[in-house]
């Protein structure tokens, strides 16, 4: 049976008018706009509470993903008015001059999520704060991306490296898939600021990289990256985002940010060991739950922890400096 071109439904009580439901958004595969729709509904349960409060950037593919995409940060001025929005500056800084602003879409329940999925929004990104704590991060990320031919098999053993590291400090990290080749590793933290975090993230970095020189890469440049897994410390970056848990990326299939055990991690012998797609997540959903829930109760060991590492990439910047002169 023939999808019709718009639909009016109700989602939580909240009136919307869904469009395209036939279209192909993901040619390679045949997954329509109306599965891409079935899709978030079906995590809005694990993906809400990691999204909520964030200012959220729009991935958005309105011909599918072979067409041409854009980011969206402010969110259209045609939406209903109990669509919640944040007027912030691009540095992520409240701003004194309006010129300046960006009104974001924060996306805290359902029908807000729909919304912004009916606009072909296939790629939900985030910052690693909440409002209104601006670049207050209460969020630690590290995103693996393995320089060819390294894989995601490469990424898994760095992670594995990397893990004892961050629990000396009192950090508890998870990872998830970032839905293309490489891994991605989370840890709660509070008390700190986004440049502190980031400097911890890089402190961690350049010390395995120091470890494992042949293996591992903390800087970005491409000749640098063959053959290496670059731990990108840079998305702490108070203005910058990274793809949200269980949202969709724009591959040739529909594939999914996806939380994973550190036993799939330690197991994973092939990239498409860690590979799942919008088909393969409400069901590990169902299995697992949402494994990053224990993301959203940052604990008081978090908070030390946070504080401990800032304090040490301080320390560790004032001997950089000092050994300069």
């Amino acid at each position: 049976m023939s999808l019709p071109d718009k639909i009016a439904v109700r989602v939580d009580g909240r009136a919307l008018t869904l469009t395209n439901l036939a279209k192909v958004l993901y040619p390679e595969n045949g997954f329509t706009k109306a599965e891409v729709l079935d899709y978030y509904q079906r995590v809005a349960p694990v993906l809400l509470p990691h999204i909520a409060g964030r200012p959220l950037t729009l991935r958005r593919y309105p011909e599918g993903v072979d067409g041409e995409a854009f980011y969206q940060k402010n969110v259209s001025e045609y939406r209903p008015d109990w669509v919640r929005t944040a007027r912030l500056s691009p540095a992520g800084s409240r701003s004194r001059g309006r010129g300046a602003d960006v009104t974001y879409l924060v996306v805290d329940d359902l029908p807000s999520l729909i919304w912004a999925v009916n606009l072909a929004s296939l790629e939900l990104h985030v910052p690693q704060w909440r409002l209104p704590a601006v670049r207050e991060p209460d969020l630690l990320v590290f995103d693996l991306d393995p320089g060819a031919p390294a894989t995601i098999v490469d990424c898994c053993r760095v992670a594995l490296d990397l893990r004892p590291l961050l629990e000396g400090e009192g950090l508890t990290p998870l990872a998830k898939t970032s839905g293309g080749k490489g891994l991605q590793l989370y840890a709660a933290i509070s008390g700190v600021t986004s440049e502190q975090a980031s400097q911890q993230a890089k402190r961690f970095a350049e010390l395995l990289e120091q470890a494992q020189p042949r293996r591992v890469v903390s800087r970005m440049t491409k000749v640098l990256r063959t053959g290496r897994v670059l731990i990108d410390w840079s998305q702490n970056n108070g203005s910058k985002t990274t793809v949200a848990p269980y949202s969709l990326r724009a591959r040739s299939a529909p594939s999914v940010s996806t939380p994973v055990t550190w036993d799939e991690v330690a197991a994973c012998r092939a990239p498409q060991d860690l590979f799942f797609t919008a088909g393969d997540v409400p069901d590990r959903v169902s299995r697992h739950g949402d494994l990053f829930a224990p993301l959203l109760e940052p604990s008081g060991a978090a908070t030390s922890a946070s504080r401990r590492g800032a304090r040490a990439a301080a320390a560790g910047r004032r001997r950089q400096g000092s050994s300069r002169r």
